[in-house]
């Protein structure tokens, strides 16, 4: 038995699209933490030096997760995928991982000052809302 899709609001469209262009700025960040060159590393301060360079992979694993599952999930929506919302919530595993070590297991705010909070929030809550919009789209018939 096929599931017939509801047509989906514009602002669906302009959500989704919005939300591909985060998570590509996002597995961007990615490619240049990941991948910083010898050059780069220098240029840091010591301290984000340190912090760089102490950082464990299951960090930057968790990073990859959060960047790659958010551009899969949010192109899942696009197609109007179902599997969009399980991708989405990975994703927000991966973001809640990441963050949690940098919120609870560094001294990163201490390094990049308390206006470094704004961007992982940030993070934290649109992958949030990214979950929650791939449940009510699934809701809604506007992905199967």
């Amino acid at each position: 038995m096929a599931t017939i899709k509801e047509k989906a609001p514009l602002w669906f469209w302009v959500v989704s699209g919005l939300a591909l262009l985060w998570n590509l700025a996002g597995a961007g960040a990615y490619l240049q933490h990941a991948y910083m060159s010898i050059e780069d590393l220098e240029k840091l301060s010591q301290a984000e030096r340190l912090l760089y360079e102490s950082q464990p992979s299951w960090v930057t694993a968790a990073f990859a997760i959060a960047v790659w599952g958010g551009t899969l999930g949010c192109v899942a929506l696009l197609l109007r995928k179902k599997w969009a919302k399980p991708i989405l919530l990975i994703s927000l595993i991966g973001v809640l991982a990441q963050m949690g070590y940098s919120f609870f297991m560094t001294n990163s705010f201490e390094v990049y000052g308390p206006g470094a909070m704004i961007m992982p929030i940030m993070v934290i809550i649109i992958a949030i809302a990214l979950v929650f919009f791939a449940r009510k789209s699934l809701d809604r018939k506007w992905i199967t």
